[in-house]
């Protein structure tokens, strides 16, 4: 259904779908880089951008991304003049993810740059904005559909990966520059605006109308029918499981368990309780204790029968006495005693105490006292007999083991089949050294009461069932970390940290077909065709199938006159008869250029073109650094100014004017202090799917639509999910019996990943 659109046409516009990004900034207000100039209506305000910093505030940054935030529907405009043959950004919002528009007068072209599943997205429009003229400006984005409106004219409309708007709350928002360092647009701008609503070009151009509904419309609708789906397959889950359990009541066995202080303990399970003192069992679902005997307790005039935190039973200790400032207790097994600062030693006079008891000096005399572990005979300690600690319940041993008495003490044994964890707890079997455990390879496996526990070793990191290698500083271009610090590198490229790219072509380790020349990619290469041939649309990886174009047939030659064209391999030739007619001449642009005529292309200053009998030859300008008035536009080479050197995106390395270098899948070149960078050329692939590779540029050709990462969804390829539901092209859901698991229809193919993070949580 078509929305109405009577709210976009310019009246009383609702503030809360556009931000005008000048006012936000408050341009006016600044003076530093910034200057109001006339704009392109008299009455309006432009600013002229120089050298400068201007990026809004965190809370205007804020309040667009918020705006932007599940958006599918936006569309930035601006009105502007740049300065000829120069590159800038117009606006760009980027942190971890981006949205950016810039314009390129060295290549004549119009880039939006964008995020797509994490992965940058750079969409290229030939246009040469850089003009120095007033120009009108408009990309709108609903869903996956792009408009781009220059003057009131659409000149592109492209289908486009949706572009992700969940920005991050650390991005920034910048007018007419990357960031502080990158991007300076060279010119006028006025009226930036971002308006969030379908077709907001119509606000720059009213005059322009809306026929049709959006993609994002229609989108819209296939989202119902998919919510309606997942709802549909949701019940029909709930139900089956219902019937399912209906279905087991009859042969359900339940066990009865017992819940204390939040731990849920199965029947015929044995612990001590948090005091120390009981000895709990559950038994059929209800907890029995039973508390530990202590031991009577015999202590000296001196001593107090007290409780000690941590202990069951009450021990003595000393009452506090003084003698002066000579007196001080010591202590024995668990006893205090207070003595006089002579020492006498009663126990050396004779007293005598059974094998089972010692002595022990007080004040004034000496006693006998039971040791750990024994018990007095009738109340006399001279005499001690041994405390049952297992017959007492007084012991601590766990579930499968077996308290055995000893004298004085006692000791848990391991029920047979069980092995020992520590001296108080056993465990069913050794589920490590038997190999039955879950423990990743780099984990350590220790034995536990319940089973084992995973660590992972050192250099590793994880949960335990899952370790992986833990690299310091990263592995750059896909590489795969798989050992501490050590890192595996993809193919193409090398390096401790995977961080150098192989030069293929430069190792002579590959051999293109003679009609092709080999081209490096990061990562990768390809065998590009030369001029004169074109590919035959087989595209073959060695250049085979290069085939030669003839310019004759294709009356794509130059030869003029009464002249021949005669095909070649990779050209052709002019042969002209003798007579007045056969002059020698050209046709360029639909004129006639003289046979010896030399000439400048109108679309690049640096070009120098002839014709010769009928052939035009073009190249480029010869550079002589010696001559004073030398073009350091079509010669960056000879420019040694430091004003015109170029810092790398990551302001580590300095580089002259006219150098290249690549960064992230661009090929940027520095020239005159301005660094221009545009996306790889990659190879044309002839295919349904293709997919990039983990470090590569550029796609290739894959035959599986589950490992294609760029699909054009077709509805009428449907799936059939594990409930029996049929889902269209496009929809996602989670697999029946498999929470982590999610499937997405692929044009009629499942496919289905599985989200580790969601296993080690579950």
């Amino acid at each position: 259904m078509q929305q109405p659109c009577c709210c976009v046409v310019g009246f009383g516009m609702d503030p809360n779908l556009q931000i005008d990004i000048i006012s936000e900034l408050s341009l006016v207000n600044m003076t530093i880089g910034v200057t109001q100039v006339s704009g392109l209506h008299n009455a309006s305000k432009a600013f002229l951008f120089q050298d400068r910093e201007i990026h809004a505030s965190p809370r205007t940054s804020e309040k667009l991304i918020q705006l932007l935030r599940n958006k599918s529907e936006f569309t930035f405009l601006a009105t502007l003049q740049q300065q000829v043959s120069t590159s800038g950004v117009i606006l760009s919002i980027r942190e971890l993810d981006y949205f950016e528009l810039e314009s390129s007068g060295l290549r004549d072209e119009i880039r939006y740059h964008y995020r797509f599943n994490g992965k940058s997205r750079t969409e290229v429009f030939p246009y040469r904005l850089a003009d120095g003229q007033w120009h009108k400006i408009a990309l709108s984005l609903s869903a996956s559909h792009l408009l781009l409106h220059v003057d009131c004219n659409r000149i592109y409309e492209r289908v486009i990966d949706p572009p992700e708007t969940n920005l991050t709350p650390r991005s920034n928002l910048w007018l007419g520059q990357r960031n502080r360092k990158h991007g300076f647009f060279k010119g006028i701008i006025q009226d930036a605006k971002v308006i969030f609503m379908p077709n907001g070009y119509i606000t720059q151009c009213p005059n322009l109308n809306r026929t049709c509904p959006t993609c994002s419309d229609f989108l819209s609708l296939v989202q119902g029918i998919m919510d309606l789906q997942e709802l549909l397959a949701k019940m029909t889950a709930k139900l089956n499981y219902a019937e399912m359990r209906l279905s087991q009541l009859e042969n359900c066995h339940c066990e009865k368990t017992c819940q204390v202080n939040g731990v849920i303990y199965r029947d015929k399970d044995s612990w001590v309780e948090d005091d120390h003192c009981r000895n709990c069992t559950c038994k059929s679902g209800i907890v029995e204790c039973r508390r530990m005997a202590c031991p009577p307790l015999n202590c000296s005039p001196d001593g107090l029968p007290v409780h000690v935190t941590g202990q069951c039973c009450k021990v003595c200790k000393c009452k506090i006495q003084f003698f002066c400032c000579y007196c001080f207790c010591f202590h024995c097994d668990g006893i205090f005693h207070t003595l006089p600062f002579s020492g006498h030693n009663f126990c050396a006079q004779g007293h005598r105490c059974g094998e089972n008891s010692e002595c022990k000096n007080w004040n004034t005399r000496a006693t006998c006292e039971c040791k750990s572990g024994y018990i007095s005979v009738q109340g006399d300690s001279a005499y001690c007999e041994d405390i049952d600690e297992c017959a007492a319940k007084m012991h601590y041993c766990h579930a499968n083991t077996v308290c055995v008495n000893l004298p004085g003490s006692y000791r848990c044994d391991c029920v047979p089949g069980y092995i020992r964890v520590d001296d108080f707890s056993c465990t069913e079997r050794d589920e490590c050294d038997s190999g039955e455990h879950s423990c990743d390879e780099n984990a350590i496996c220790t034995n536990t009461v319940r089973g084992h526990s995973c660590t992972c070793k050192p250099g590793y990191v994880g949960n335990g069932t899952i370790c992986r290698a833990f690299c310091e500083e990263g592995c750059r271009y896909g590489g795969t970390c798989i050992a501490p610090n050590k890192c595996a590198c993809p193919s193409g490229f090398t390096g401790s940290r995977c961080e150098k790219d192989i030069d293929e072509c430069a190792e002579r380790s590959i051999e293109c077909h003679n009609h092709s020349r080999c081209v490096n990619l990061p990562g990768w290469y390809h065998c590009e065709c030369r001029s004169g041939f074109h590919d035959n649309g087989t595209y073959s990886l060695s250049g085979e199938s290069c085939v030669d174009i003839d310019e004759c047939a294709l009356r794509t030659h130059t030869c003029w006159n009464d002249s021949a064209c005669v095909n070649l391999a990779g050209g052709f030739d002019c042969l002209c008869p003798s007579g007045p007619s056969c002059t020698g001449d050209c046709t360029h642009e639909g004129g006639i250029k003289w046979n010896g005529q030399v000439w400048t292309l109108k679309k690049d200053r640096c070009s120098v073109c002839s014709c010769k009998d009928g052939k035009i030859f073009c190249r480029r300008t010869a550079c002589d650094c010696q001559n004073p008035s030398v073009d350091f536009f079509c010669c960056p080479e000879c420019d040694t100014r430091v004003t015109s050197q170029c810092l790398d995106q990551k302001g580590h390395k300095l580089y002259r004017s006219g150098d290249n270098w690549m960064y992230n899948c661009q090929q940027c070149r520095c020239l005159e202090g301005e660094v221009d960078c545009w996306p790889l050329a990659c190879p044309t692939l002839n295919c349904d799917y293709t997919a990039v590779s983990e470090g590569e540029c550029c796609p290739r050709c894959v035959s599986d639509p589950c490992l294609a990462d760029n699909i054009t969804y077709d509805i009428r390829k449907t799936c059939i999910d594990g409930y029996g539901i049929t889902r269209l092209s496009g929809s996602v859901w989670t697999m029946l019996g498999s929470p982590c698991t999610t499937c997405k229809c692929k044009n009629g193919s499942v496919c289905c990943s599985v989200d580790l993070e969601c296993l080690q949580n579950n």
